[in-house]
This record gives C-alpha cells, sequence and structure tokens, in this order.
C-alpha cells in the first residue's frame, strides 16, 4: 500500500485539533493566542508604518513638484569693480537673452515648459505686521500652469486678475492678517541707483490671490508678482534671474541636465533632487531602520510559535506514540507539528494584514483626532513642512509584510516539529 502524500488531509485534520487545546491544556491554548495577537500586531504596526512612510514621502514629493520647478538654469554670479572706488563686489548672474534661452530649452524633448522667472527677497508689511517673503516674478499663465498654486479647490481669489496685483501664500496672510482685496507694502534694500547710492524701493500691491501649495514654508514665504513689474522692482528691465523648466518625467530629470546646460552656456543647472535629494535620501534610510526595527518585533512575536509548540509536543507525548506506532512516519508527524505552528502564523497573519490595512486607511483620522486630543502639538508642520500625515498602501509593502511574516513563522516551527518527529514511541509509552 503506498504511503499518504505529504501533507495530506488527515494532516490538516490532526494538527487543527491540537490546536483546539481541551481545558486540561489550557497552557497550550493561552500560547496559541498570545503567538497569534503579537504576530498580528507586528504585521498590522509593519504595514501601518511603511504605508504612512510611503504616503509622507509621496505627499513630500508632490508638493516639490507640484510648486516649483523640476529644474532650475542660471548664470553663476559674477564679480565688478567700481571704477571710482575700485571696490570689487558680487552681483548675481542674470539672463538678457532669455526669449531665444526659452525656445531652446522647450525644444529639448521630455520638456514640457520653460519659464522665465525674476527672484529676490523683499520686508511684506501691513500696518504693524511685517515678514520676510521670497518673491517669485512670472507672467500670469506660467503661475496658471503650476498645479498646486493654481488649484481652485484651495486658492482664494481670480488668478485672471493676476497682472494687478500679487499673489501671497495662505500661511503669509495669516501672519500679515490679509486677504483677497487688501493692500500690502513691499520693501526691497536693493531699489533705485542714485548719486548716493542705492536706496531702498517701496511699493504697495494689491493682494489678488491667495494660494496654498502644501508646504508650510513655501506658503509662509512666499510671493508670486507679475513678470513686468518684478523687472522692475528688482531692477531687472529686459533680464530675468533663472529660467524653470518643468517636465514629463520629474524621477528622470538628471538626464536633461547636460542638454539645460548646453542650452545656457555658461549656465548652472540645479534639479529638485539636488534641492532635496538628502532629506529623501534619509528618508530612505528611515525606511529600512524601522523595517528592521519591526521585523525584529514580528519575530519576537513568532518566536511564541515556538514556546507554544514545545509545550504541546510535550502534552501530546503520548499521542505521538500512538499515532508511530499505528504507522505515521517521522515525516507525518514533522509536518503535523508544522502546521500547527503554521496555522498560527497564517491565521496571525490575515489578522494583521486586515488591521493594518484599516489602521492605514483611517491614519490621517487617527493623527487628527490624536492632533485635536493633545492641542494641536502632535503634527506640528512647520517641523515637518506638510499639514497632514497621508499614508499610500502599496502591494509591495504588504507582500513584504506578509512574506516576512509567513517565513519567520515557518521556519521557528521546524526545531520543535523536527523534536516531535524523532521522539521514541517506546519511550513516549514507557510511563504511560
Amino acid at each position: 500500500m503506498a504511503n499518504p502524500a505529504p501533507f495530506s488531509r488527515y494532516e490538516f485534520m490532526i494538527a487543527w485539533r491540537y490546536l483546539r487545546a481541551r481545558r486540561a491544556e489550557g497552557g497550550v491554548s493561552v500560547m496559541t493566542w498570545i503567538s497569534l495577537i503579537g504576530i498580528a500586531l507586528g504585521v498590522m504596526a509593519l504595514i501601518a508604518t511603511l504605508a504612512v512612510r510611503s504616503g509622507f514621502r509621496a505627499e513630500f514629493v508632490d508638493t516639490i513638484l507640484g510648486a516649483n520647478a523640476h529644474s532650475t538654469v542660471y548664470l553663476p554670479p559674477s564679480s565688478i569693480t567700481n571704477e571710482l572706488t575700485d571696490e570689487v563686489y558680487t552681483v548675481a548672474g542674470t539672463i538678457s537673452d532669455y526669449p531665444a534661452v526659452v525656445e531652446r530649452i522647450e525644444a529639448l524633448p521630455g520638456v514640457l515648459r520653460a519659464d522665465p522667472v525674476v527672484r529676490g527677497q523683499v520686508m511684506a508689511s501691513v500696518s504693524d505686521r511685517s515678514n520676510v517673503a521670497e518673491v517669485y516674478g512670472l507672467t500670469g499663465e506660467d503661475l496658471a500652469a503650476i498645479p498646486r498654486v493654481a488649484d481652485p479647490e484651495t486658492g482664494e481669489g481670480d488668478l485672471a486678475s493676476f497682472n494687478n496685483g500679487i499673489a501671497i501664500g495662505v500661511g503669509m496672510a495669516r501672519e500679515l492678517g490679509v486677504g483677497v482685496g487688501d493692500v500690502v507694502q513691499l520693501i526691497s534694500p536693493q531699489g533705485a541707483q542714485t548719486a548716493f547710492g542705492t536706496t531702498p524701493r517701496i511699493a504697495t500691491y494689491p493682494v489678488v490671490y491667495v494660494f496654498s501649495a502644501g508646504r508650510y514654508d513655501i506658503d509662509r514665504t512666499r510671493i508670486y508678482m507679475p513678470l513686468a513689474e518684478a523687472q522692475s522692482f528688482f531692477n531687472r528691465e529686459g533680464m530675468v534671474d533663472e529660467i524653470q523648466v518643468f517636465v514629463s518625467d520629474p524621477e528622470g530629470v538628471d538626464a536633461l541636465t547636460v542638454p539645460l546646460m548646453e542650452a545656457l552656456p555658461g549656465g548652472i543647472v540645479w534639479t529638485w533632487r539636488d534641492a532635496s535629494g538628502s532629506f529623501l535620501s534619509a528618508l530612505d534610510i528611515e525606511d529600512d531602520v524601522m523595517f528592521v526595527i519591526l521585523s525584529v518585533l514580528v519575530l519576537i512575536a513568532s518566536m511564541n510559535i515556538t514556546s507554544g509548540l514545545i509545550m504541546l509536543v510535550k502534552n501530546k507525548g503520548r499521542d505521538i506514540g500512538i499515532l508511530r506506532t499505528m504507522g505515521l512516519t517521522e515525516g507525518a508527524v514533522l509536518r503535523v507539528f508544522f502546521l500547527c505552528g503554521a496555522f498560527t502564523g497564517v491565521i496571525g497573519t490575515i489578522a494583521g494584514v486586515i488591521l493594518g490595512v484599516l489602521l492605514a486607511l483611517n491614519v490621517d483620522s487617527i493623527m487628527a483626532g490624536i492632533n485635536w486630543f493633545s492641542g494641536g502639538g502632535a503634527w506640528d508642520p512647520a517641523v515637518r513642512g506638510i499639514y497632514r500625515l497621508p499614508a499610500e498602501l502599496r502591494g509591495i509593502d504588504i507582500a513584504k509584510a506578509v512574506g516576512l511574516s509567513l517565513t519567520l513563522s515557518f521556519i521557528v516551527t521546524i526545531f520543535p516539529a523536527r523534536h516531535a518527529a524523532r521522539m521514541n514511541p517506546v519511550e513516549a509509552l514507557r510511563y504511560e
């Protein structure tokens, strides 16, 4: 008579029966529940953490790409000597033939558009309130093409009136106490050139649009001004400070570095990866560290399976002896007790996946409740840059958590299962 195939139905039946311990074997039942709950909590924490980290990175990158250029081309500073005093001072590089540069850049494959921009720093003030601001001078059409700024759901005002005023971030509007229709005074230290030197330039502009880019630092410091007005205000008549480039594939923006430098001879290229690369690298390292730490927690929870199986083998010594005398092979006994541990790991993993997915889907609401309960200190956008804690469930993250949990659960069951399989049936029944 041929031996039954491995993992036959009777092996599953015996393993499932052993897991449902009777009252006299309550210790085994308790250890099984502890193992199951521990694995479920470990998998839940792993999935939720990976989802939050993925969501945070996606939100952070989206706020970068949604309100900033993918790549910036500019000329390096130059030195000028004052003929009267022989003093040498440095001036920022400017681009005078920017229409031709923009045309060459936009002709490059993969480039969506190139925006000439004038940049400068000013003091923005209203009555007794003031704040340092960074001004971006660009055309109304270019401003309307910036996704995070021109979003009608988060913005207030009319972008069509941009040529008649300025657009400011919601954070700056809150600090200055202004809204659409109010007037803001801008003061630039680099003003008009006179015989007595440079005098500050002061001008007032109505606020026609208030935007929220989703980034605390941008909303608190940025002002958009019409390009022609910015050229006049910052003494850049007929010139711009830089060309901001937007591409179809932001992740592959580095491939355009050389063509962009050729489009502006002597120019410097600064990509969004250069600006935020160190922070993104830190996030990647933190992801790896968190995965290792939580993997250790899952391993500790899985070790409870070993304790439970050792107790089960000890309590089932008589049964093992009887099964062996009935004809069960060592391999069959090993598989029975392996299935006992595997059942615990599989059920705990399934429960952990369900709990982890539910937690990840509701993490924004949960964090909002914690933030409200703690008085607003649990999530400070001034520190973290973004306004909320998002979560992004990815199949690869769930697969990593499931694979880790099942692998550890299966591995830790091998030792006690082998111990049960190698028990001598004569010794097991000697004192029965």
